[in-house]
Protein backbone atom coordinates (compact mmCIF):
# COMPACT_ATOMS: atom_id res chain seq x y z
CA UNK A 1 0.00 0.00 0.00
CA UNK A 2 1.23 3.86 -0.85
CA UNK A 3 0.15 5.15 2.31
CA UNK A 4 2.99 3.64 5.00
CA UNK A 5 2.37 6.00 7.87
CA UNK A 6 -1.02 6.78 9.72
CA UNK A 7 -2.35 10.75 9.51
CA UNK A 8 -2.31 10.21 13.32
CA UNK A 9 1.14 9.49 13.76
CA UNK A 10 2.78 6.63 15.54
CA UNK A 11 3.76 5.11 18.53
CA UNK A 12 7.70 6.21 19.79
CA UNK A 13 8.56 2.60 20.29
CA UNK A 14 7.23 -1.37 20.25
CA UNK A 15 7.45 -1.58 24.08
CA UNK A 16 4.66 1.68 24.01
CA UNK A 17 2.46 -0.23 22.00
CA UNK A 18 2.51 -2.99 24.10
CA UNK A 19 1.65 -1.15 27.29
CA UNK A 20 -1.13 1.06 26.04
CA UNK A 21 -2.53 -2.26 24.12
CA UNK A 22 -2.01 -4.12 27.27
CA UNK A 23 -3.85 -0.30 29.46
CA UNK A 24 -6.93 -0.93 26.56
CA UNK A 25 -6.81 -5.17 27.63
CA UNK A 26 -5.89 -4.58 31.55
CA UNK A 27 -9.90 -3.34 32.90
CA UNK A 28 -12.28 -3.93 35.46
CA UNK A 29 -12.54 -7.68 34.17
CA UNK A 30 -9.42 -8.81 34.46
CA UNK A 31 -8.48 -7.25 38.00
CA UNK A 32 -12.28 -8.88 39.50
CA UNK A 33 -13.61 -11.96 36.85
CA UNK A 34 -10.60 -13.58 35.58
CA UNK A 35 -9.04 -14.31 39.31
CA UNK A 36 -12.96 -15.21 40.34
CA UNK A 37 -13.20 -18.07 37.22
CA UNK A 38 -10.17 -19.34 38.14
CA UNK A 39 -10.51 -20.16 41.32
CA UNK A 40 -13.97 -20.92 40.40
CA UNK A 41 -12.68 -23.38 37.80
CA UNK A 42 -10.05 -25.31 38.68
CA UNK A 43 -7.30 -22.94 39.67
CA UNK A 44 -4.08 -23.85 38.09
CA UNK A 45 -5.77 -26.69 35.94
CA UNK A 46 -8.14 -23.66 34.64
CA UNK A 47 -5.11 -21.12 33.66
CA UNK A 48 -3.19 -24.32 31.55
CA UNK A 49 -6.74 -24.28 29.56
CA UNK A 50 -6.84 -20.54 29.30
CA UNK A 51 -3.55 -20.18 28.03
CA UNK A 52 -4.49 -22.80 25.58
CA UNK A 53 -6.97 -21.01 24.05
CA UNK A 54 -5.42 -17.49 24.47
CA UNK A 55 -2.39 -19.25 22.21
CA UNK A 56 -5.29 -20.61 19.58
CA UNK A 57 -7.90 -17.79 19.87
CA UNK A 58 -6.71 -14.78 21.35
CA UNK A 59 -3.23 -14.37 20.00
CA UNK A 60 -4.35 -15.21 16.38
CA UNK A 61 -7.05 -12.96 16.12
CA UNK A 62 -5.08 -10.15 17.77
CA UNK A 63 -1.97 -10.51 15.33
CA UNK A 64 -4.53 -10.26 12.22
CA UNK A 65 -6.41 -7.11 13.75
CA UNK A 66 -2.76 -5.13 14.23
CA UNK A 67 -1.56 -6.31 10.80
CA UNK A 68 -4.99 -4.52 9.33
CA UNK A 69 -4.47 -1.77 11.33
CA UNK A 70 -0.64 -1.69 10.43
CA UNK A 71 -0.69 -2.31 6.73
CA UNK A 72 -4.12 0.14 5.97
CA UNK A 73 -2.50 3.51 8.40
CA UNK A 74 -5.99 3.97 8.20
CA UNK A 75 -9.25 3.50 11.32
CA UNK A 76 -10.54 -0.16 11.25
CA UNK A 77 -13.49 0.92 8.78
CA UNK A 78 -11.06 2.00 6.53
CA UNK A 79 -8.47 -0.01 6.99
CA UNK A 80 -10.59 -3.11 6.46
CA UNK A 81 -11.87 -1.57 3.33
CA UNK A 82 -8.62 -0.91 2.11
CA UNK A 83 -7.01 -4.51 2.82
CA UNK A 84 -9.86 -5.66 1.35
CA UNK A 85 -9.74 -3.90 -2.04
CA UNK A 86 -6.13 -4.54 -2.36
CA UNK A 87 -6.81 -8.30 -1.85
CA UNK A 88 -9.23 -8.15 -4.98
CA UNK A 89 -12.32 -8.26 -2.83
CA UNK A 90 -15.60 -5.54 -1.81
CA UNK A 91 -14.96 -2.83 0.42
CA UNK A 92 -17.62 -3.69 1.95
CA UNK A 93 -15.87 -5.36 4.59
CA UNK A 94 -15.07 -1.98 6.34
CA UNK A 95 -19.03 -2.50 7.64
CA UNK A 96 -17.22 -4.78 9.94
CA UNK A 97 -14.55 -1.81 11.35
CA UNK A 98 -18.52 0.37 11.93
CA UNK A 99 -20.06 -2.63 13.80
CA UNK A 100 -16.72 -2.32 16.37
CA UNK A 101 -15.92 1.21 16.43
CA UNK A 102 -20.33 1.00 18.08
CA UNK A 103 -19.47 -1.53 19.92
CA UNK A 104 -16.69 0.78 21.57
CA UNK A 105 -19.20 3.89 21.79
CA UNK A 106 -21.82 1.76 23.36
CA UNK A 107 -19.53 0.05 25.73
CA UNK A 108 -17.69 3.44 26.97
CA UNK A 109 -21.51 4.92 27.68
CA UNK A 110 -21.78 2.20 30.88
CA UNK A 111 -18.17 2.05 31.62
CA UNK A 112 -18.02 5.36 32.56
CA UNK A 113 -20.75 4.90 34.67
CA UNK A 114 -18.95 2.18 36.35
CA UNK A 115 -15.88 4.18 35.97
CA UNK A 116 -17.64 6.56 37.92
CA UNK A 117 -18.06 4.16 41.26
CA UNK A 118 -14.86 3.45 41.46
CA UNK A 119 -13.34 7.45 41.79
CA UNK A 120 -16.76 8.03 43.95
CA UNK A 121 -14.96 4.85 46.02
CA UNK A 122 -11.66 6.81 46.20
CA UNK A 123 -13.08 9.50 48.02
CA UNK A 124 -15.46 7.16 50.20
CA UNK A 125 -12.17 5.56 51.14
CA UNK A 126 -10.28 9.01 51.79
CA UNK A 127 -12.59 10.43 53.46
CA UNK A 128 -12.76 7.09 56.33
CA UNK A 129 -16.38 6.49 55.65
CA UNK A 130 -15.96 2.85 55.22
CA UNK A 131 -13.93 2.25 58.76
CA UNK A 132 -15.55 -0.17 61.19
CA UNK A 133 -19.00 -0.24 59.19
CA UNK A 134 -21.00 -3.50 58.74
CA UNK A 135 -21.52 -4.96 55.25
CA UNK A 136 -25.49 -4.07 55.29
CA UNK A 137 -24.63 -0.57 56.02
CA UNK A 138 -22.17 -0.56 53.08
CA UNK A 139 -24.41 -2.12 50.59
CA UNK A 140 -27.18 0.34 51.87
CA UNK A 141 -24.43 3.29 51.00
CA UNK A 142 -23.86 1.58 47.35
CA UNK A 143 -27.61 1.53 46.85
CA UNK A 144 -27.75 4.74 48.09
CA UNK A 145 -25.67 5.83 45.34
CA UNK A 146 -26.97 3.54 42.54
CA UNK A 147 -29.89 5.74 43.54
CA UNK A 148 -28.92 9.23 43.36
CA UNK A 149 -28.20 10.62 40.02
CA UNK A 150 -27.07 13.84 40.67
CA UNK A 151 -24.13 11.95 42.50
CA UNK A 152 -23.69 9.69 39.49
CA UNK A 153 -23.96 12.47 36.87
CA UNK A 154 -20.60 14.10 38.68
CA UNK A 155 -18.51 11.10 38.67
CA UNK A 156 -19.81 10.16 35.42
CA UNK A 157 -19.09 13.83 33.85
CA UNK A 158 -15.38 13.95 35.23
CA UNK A 159 -14.70 10.13 34.35
CA UNK A 160 -15.86 11.34 30.67
CA UNK A 161 -13.64 14.17 30.67
CA UNK A 162 -10.80 12.49 32.01
CA UNK A 163 -10.71 10.03 28.80
CA UNK A 164 -11.73 12.43 26.24
CA UNK A 165 -8.84 14.40 27.25
CA UNK A 166 -6.40 12.33 26.22
CA UNK A 167 -7.60 11.18 23.24
CA UNK A 168 -7.64 14.71 22.48
CA UNK A 169 -4.45 15.81 23.05
CA UNK A 170 -3.31 12.96 20.33
CA UNK A 171 -1.23 9.77 20.16
CA UNK A 172 1.71 11.41 21.34
CA UNK A 173 1.10 13.80 23.80
CA UNK A 174 -2.31 12.26 25.00
CA UNK A 175 -2.51 8.56 24.47
CA UNK A 176 1.50 7.58 24.72
CA UNK A 177 2.15 10.19 27.56
CA UNK A 178 -0.81 8.91 29.89
CA UNK A 179 0.93 5.43 29.04
CA UNK A 180 4.22 5.98 29.95
CA UNK A 181 2.66 6.96 33.31
CA UNK A 182 -0.76 5.21 34.11
CA UNK A 183 1.21 1.66 33.12
CA UNK A 184 4.19 2.27 35.28
CA UNK A 185 1.46 3.63 38.56
CA UNK A 186 -0.42 0.45 37.59
CA UNK A 187 1.86 -2.01 37.82
CA UNK A 188 4.00 -0.39 41.53
CA UNK A 189 0.35 -0.45 42.86
CA UNK A 190 -0.21 -3.92 42.03
CA UNK A 191 3.15 -4.88 43.56
CA UNK A 192 2.42 -2.78 46.29
CA UNK A 193 -1.15 -4.18 46.85
CA UNK A 194 0.57 -8.12 46.55
CA UNK A 195 3.13 -6.94 49.46
CA UNK A 196 0.13 -6.11 51.10
CA UNK A 197 -2.00 -9.14 51.12
CA UNK A 198 1.18 -11.02 51.91
CA UNK A 199 0.43 -9.78 55.88
CA UNK A 200 -3.11 -10.83 55.88
CA UNK A 201 -2.50 -13.92 57.06
CA UNK A 202 -5.25 -15.40 53.69
CA UNK A 203 -2.59 -15.23 51.40
CA UNK A 204 -2.10 -19.14 51.57
CA UNK A 205 -5.64 -19.73 50.57
CA UNK A 206 -5.77 -17.12 48.29
CA UNK A 207 -3.07 -18.78 46.32
CA UNK A 208 -4.42 -22.42 46.64
CA UNK A 209 -8.02 -21.07 45.82
CA UNK A 210 -6.20 -19.58 42.21
CA UNK A 211 -3.80 -22.01 42.03
CA UNK A 212 -4.22 -25.66 43.26
CA UNK A 213 -5.09 -27.95 39.96
CA UNK A 214 -8.22 -29.51 40.83
CA UNK A 215 -8.83 -31.16 37.31
CA UNK A 216 -12.35 -31.76 38.60
CA UNK A 217 -13.73 -28.99 37.89
CA UNK A 218 -12.41 -28.85 34.69
CA UNK A 219 -15.91 -29.73 32.57
CA UNK A 220 -17.04 -28.26 29.51
CA UNK A 221 -18.28 -25.18 31.19
CA UNK A 222 -15.33 -24.71 32.48
CA UNK A 223 -13.31 -24.43 29.12
CA UNK A 224 -16.36 -22.65 27.82
CA UNK A 225 -15.62 -19.81 30.50
CA UNK A 226 -11.68 -20.47 29.54
CA UNK A 227 -12.33 -19.48 25.71
CA UNK A 228 -14.36 -16.69 25.96
CA UNK A 229 -11.97 -14.62 28.42
CA UNK A 230 -9.65 -15.72 26.33
CA UNK A 231 -11.27 -13.73 23.23
CA UNK A 232 -12.98 -10.90 25.37
CA UNK A 233 -9.74 -10.06 27.39
CA UNK A 234 -7.54 -8.91 24.71
CA UNK A 235 -9.70 -5.78 23.74
CA UNK A 236 -10.85 -7.95 20.71
CA UNK A 237 -13.64 -7.29 18.08
CA UNK A 238 -13.94 -3.28 18.91
CA UNK A 239 -11.56 -2.15 16.85
CA UNK A 240 -9.10 -0.43 19.02
CA UNK A 241 -6.37 -3.23 18.37
CA UNK A 242 -6.55 -2.54 15.02
CA UNK A 243 -6.52 1.42 15.48
CA UNK A 244 -3.51 1.09 17.77
CA UNK A 245 -1.99 -1.33 15.04
CA UNK A 246 -1.90 1.42 12.22
CA UNK A 247 0.77 3.63 14.65
CA UNK A 248 2.75 0.89 15.19
CA UNK A 249 6.42 0.96 13.02
CA UNK A 250 7.08 -1.24 10.56
CA UNK A 251 10.07 -2.88 11.76
CA UNK A 252 8.22 -4.16 15.28
CA UNK A 253 7.49 -7.97 15.18
CA UNK A 254 3.61 -8.45 14.91
CA UNK A 255 4.16 -11.51 16.98
CA UNK A 256 6.49 -10.99 19.53
CA UNK A 257 4.94 -7.76 20.40
CA UNK A 258 1.21 -9.72 20.55
CA UNK A 259 2.76 -12.50 22.36
CA UNK A 260 4.37 -9.77 25.11
CA UNK A 261 0.69 -8.32 25.51
CA UNK A 262 -1.21 -11.76 26.04
CA UNK A 263 1.56 -12.63 28.66
CA UNK A 264 0.85 -9.25 30.33
CA UNK A 265 -2.42 -8.91 30.22
CA UNK A 266 -2.87 -12.71 32.15
CA UNK A 267 0.06 -11.75 34.28
CA UNK A 268 -1.94 -8.21 35.76
CA UNK A 269 -5.02 -10.45 36.32
CA UNK A 270 -3.06 -13.47 38.24
CA UNK A 271 -0.98 -10.92 40.27
CA UNK A 272 -4.66 -8.78 41.30
CA UNK A 273 -6.26 -11.86 42.33
CA UNK A 274 -3.21 -12.49 44.71
CA UNK A 275 -3.78 -9.22 45.81
CA UNK A 276 -7.54 -8.97 46.99
CA UNK A 277 -8.46 -12.99 47.67
CA UNK A 278 -6.32 -13.08 50.60
CA UNK A 279 -7.79 -10.02 51.65
CA UNK A 280 -11.01 -11.32 51.23
CA UNK A 281 -10.59 -14.68 52.91
CA UNK A 282 -8.75 -12.65 55.92
CA UNK A 283 -12.14 -11.69 56.60
CA UNK A 284 -14.15 -14.63 56.04
CA UNK A 285 -15.88 -13.34 52.98
CA UNK A 286 -17.43 -14.98 49.87
CA UNK A 287 -15.01 -14.90 46.91
CA UNK A 288 -18.29 -15.59 44.61
CA UNK A 289 -19.75 -12.21 46.01
CA UNK A 290 -19.49 -10.75 42.30
CA UNK A 291 -20.03 -7.24 41.41
CA UNK A 292 -20.45 -6.33 44.82
CA UNK A 293 -17.36 -7.61 46.18
CA UNK A 294 -15.52 -4.58 45.06
CA UNK A 295 -18.19 -2.35 45.94
CA UNK A 296 -19.40 -3.54 49.10
CA UNK A 297 -17.31 -6.47 50.85
CA UNK A 298 -14.16 -5.01 49.99
CA UNK A 299 -14.27 -1.60 51.17
CA UNK A 300 -15.75 -2.94 54.66
CA UNK A 301 -12.64 -5.21 54.86
CA UNK A 302 -10.56 -2.11 54.29
CA UNK A 303 -12.15 -0.32 57.01
CA UNK A 304 -11.57 -3.14 59.19
CA UNK A 305 -7.85 -3.67 59.05
CA UNK A 306 -4.49 -2.39 59.69
CA UNK A 307 -3.28 0.31 57.29
CA UNK A 308 -6.50 -0.86 55.52
CA UNK A 309 -7.84 2.83 54.85
CA UNK A 310 -4.67 3.38 52.68
CA UNK A 311 -4.69 0.53 51.34
CA UNK A 312 -8.25 0.77 49.90
CA UNK A 313 -7.13 4.20 48.51
CA UNK A 314 -4.69 2.62 46.62
CA UNK A 315 -7.00 -0.26 45.46
CA UNK A 316 -9.06 2.21 44.04
CA UNK A 317 -6.72 4.40 42.27
CA UNK A 318 -5.75 0.92 40.61
CA UNK A 319 -9.27 0.27 39.50
CA UNK A 320 -9.40 4.15 38.27
CA UNK A 321 -6.37 3.66 36.29
CA UNK A 322 -6.63 -0.29 34.59
CA UNK A 323 -11.14 1.50 33.83
CA UNK A 324 -9.15 4.97 32.52
CA UNK A 325 -6.69 2.94 30.19
CA UNK A 326 -9.37 0.99 29.01
CA UNK A 327 -11.89 3.44 28.34
CA UNK A 328 -9.17 5.76 26.33
CA UNK A 329 -9.27 3.08 23.70
CA UNK A 330 -12.59 2.84 23.45
CA UNK A 331 -12.84 6.17 21.92
CA UNK A 332 -9.24 6.15 19.94
CA UNK A 333 -11.07 4.33 16.89
CA UNK A 334 -14.06 6.23 16.61
CA UNK A 335 -11.65 9.28 16.98
CA UNK A 336 -9.59 8.44 14.40
CA UNK A 337 -12.42 7.47 12.00
CA UNK A 338 -13.85 10.75 12.37
CA UNK A 339 -10.84 12.67 12.04
CA UNK A 340 -10.17 10.78 8.67
CA UNK A 341 -13.39 10.70 7.35
CA UNK A 342 -14.66 14.46 8.07
CA UNK A 343 -11.06 16.13 7.71
CA UNK A 344 -11.38 17.73 11.35
CA UNK A 345 -9.23 18.35 13.80
CA UNK A 346 -8.68 15.50 16.46
CA UNK A 347 -10.02 18.31 19.42
CA UNK A 348 -13.09 18.88 17.87
CA UNK A 349 -13.60 15.28 17.02
CA UNK A 350 -12.77 14.32 20.62
CA UNK A 351 -15.30 16.60 21.82
CA UNK A 352 -18.37 15.86 19.92
CA UNK A 353 -17.58 11.81 19.85
CA UNK A 354 -17.40 12.91 23.96
CA UNK A 355 -20.41 14.53 23.77
CA UNK A 356 -22.20 11.43 22.40
CA UNK A 357 -20.99 9.05 24.61
CA UNK A 358 -21.66 11.26 27.92
CA UNK A 359 -25.06 11.87 26.94
CA UNK A 360 -25.65 7.77 26.16
CA UNK A 361 -24.04 7.52 29.79
CA UNK A 362 -26.86 9.39 31.46
CA UNK A 363 -29.54 6.76 30.08
CA UNK A 364 -27.17 4.45 31.35
CA UNK A 365 -26.65 5.82 35.37
CA UNK A 366 -30.53 6.86 34.99
CA UNK A 367 -31.46 2.94 34.69
CA UNK A 368 -30.89 2.52 38.11
CA UNK A 369 -33.62 5.87 39.18
CA UNK A 370 -35.26 8.00 36.67
CA UNK A 371 -35.27 5.76 33.79
CA UNK A 372 -35.87 2.51 35.72
CA UNK A 373 -39.16 1.84 33.69
CA UNK A 374 -37.13 1.83 30.14
CA UNK A 375 -36.26 -1.16 28.92
CA UNK A 376 -35.33 -3.01 25.94
CA UNK A 377 -36.05 -7.13 25.80
CA UNK A 378 -36.72 -6.65 29.26
CA UNK A 379 -33.30 -5.14 30.33
CA UNK A 380 -32.87 -1.70 31.32
CA UNK A 381 -30.47 1.01 29.51
CA UNK A 382 -27.18 -0.10 31.52
CA UNK A 383 -28.11 -4.00 30.65
CA UNK A 384 -28.64 -4.37 27.30
CA UNK A 385 -25.22 -2.01 26.41
CA UNK A 386 -23.54 -4.92 27.87
CA UNK A 387 -25.45 -7.54 26.74
CA UNK A 388 -25.47 -6.46 23.43
CA UNK A 389 -22.14 -5.58 23.15
CA UNK A 390 -20.31 -8.82 25.35
CA UNK A 391 -22.91 -10.88 23.99
CA UNK A 392 -23.35 -10.16 20.22
CA UNK A 393 -21.39 -7.24 18.82
CA UNK A 394 -17.80 -8.10 19.96
CA UNK A 395 -18.26 -12.26 19.12
CA UNK A 396 -19.60 -11.55 15.81
CA UNK A 397 -16.72 -8.98 15.35
CA UNK A 398 -14.13 -11.32 16.14
CA UNK A 399 -15.23 -14.35 13.61
CA UNK A 400 -15.62 -12.01 10.62
CA UNK A 401 -12.14 -10.73 11.40
CA UNK A 402 -11.07 -14.35 11.84
CA UNK A 403 -12.72 -14.88 8.57
CA UNK A 404 -11.11 -11.68 7.02
CA UNK A 405 -7.71 -12.35 7.68
CA UNK A 406 -7.91 -16.07 6.80
CA UNK A 407 -9.96 -15.94 3.17
CA UNK A 408 -9.91 -12.69 2.21
CA UNK A 409 -6.88 -11.44 2.71
CA UNK A 410 -4.25 -12.87 0.36
CA UNK A 411 -1.94 -15.07 1.74
CA UNK A 412 1.41 -12.72 0.27
CA UNK A 413 -0.21 -9.68 1.97
CA UNK A 414 -0.34 -11.38 5.72
CA UNK A 415 3.22 -12.69 5.76
CA UNK A 416 4.51 -9.41 4.70
CA UNK A 417 3.67 -8.28 7.53
CA UNK A 418 3.62 -10.64 10.09
CA UNK A 419 7.21 -12.34 9.11
CA UNK A 420 6.32 -15.42 10.71
CA UNK A 421 8.26 -18.31 9.84
CA UNK A 422 6.58 -20.70 7.27
CA UNK A 423 5.04 -23.49 9.87
CA UNK A 424 4.04 -20.66 12.25
CA UNK A 425 1.86 -19.12 9.33
CA UNK A 426 1.05 -22.15 8.20
CA UNK A 427 -0.60 -22.79 12.08
CA UNK A 428 -2.08 -18.87 12.34
CA UNK A 429 -3.33 -19.34 8.88
CA UNK A 430 -5.47 -22.28 9.76
CA UNK A 431 -6.53 -20.58 13.08
CA UNK A 432 -8.02 -17.55 11.16
CA UNK A 433 -9.82 -20.32 8.84
CA UNK A 434 -10.96 -22.46 11.30
CA UNK A 435 -10.15 -23.18 14.58
CA UNK A 436 -10.39 -19.16 15.73
CA UNK A 437 -13.99 -18.18 14.10
CA UNK A 438 -15.62 -21.76 14.99
CA UNK A 439 -14.30 -21.34 18.63
CA UNK A 440 -15.97 -17.94 18.78
CA UNK A 441 -18.96 -19.28 17.09
CA UNK A 442 -19.43 -21.68 19.76
CA UNK A 443 -18.96 -18.81 22.65
CA UNK A 444 -21.28 -16.46 20.57
CA UNK A 445 -24.06 -19.56 20.69
CA UNK A 446 -23.50 -20.09 24.50
CA UNK A 447 -23.85 -16.32 25.12
CA UNK A 448 -27.24 -16.36 23.57
CA UNK A 449 -28.68 -19.56 24.88
CA UNK A 450 -26.21 -20.23 27.87
CA UNK A 451 -26.15 -24.12 29.74
CA UNK A 452 -28.42 -24.59 32.23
Amino acid sequence: MKNKTSIQGSWASRWIFILAATGSAVGLGNIWKFPYITGENGGGAFVLVYLACILMVGIPIMMAEVFIGRRARKNPINALADVAEESGSTKKWGIIGLMGMLSGVLIFSFYSVVGGWVLHYIKVMLTGEMIGVTSDAAGSAFGALLADPATLLGWHTLFSIMSIAVVAAGINKGIETATRIMMPALFVLLIILLGYAMTTGGFAQGWNFMFEFDFSKLTWNAALVALGHSFFTLSLGMGTIMAYGSYMTKDASIGKTVLAIGGLDTLVALVAGLAIFPIIFSNGMDPAAGPGLMFISLPVAFGQMAFGQLFGVLFFILIAVAAWTSAISLLEPTVAFLIERLKIKRMTAAIGLGITVWALGIACLGSFSFMSDVTFFGKNTFDFFDYITANIMLPLGGIFIALFAGWVVKDKFAQDELQLPSAVFKLWNISMKFTAPIAVAIVLYFLINPMK
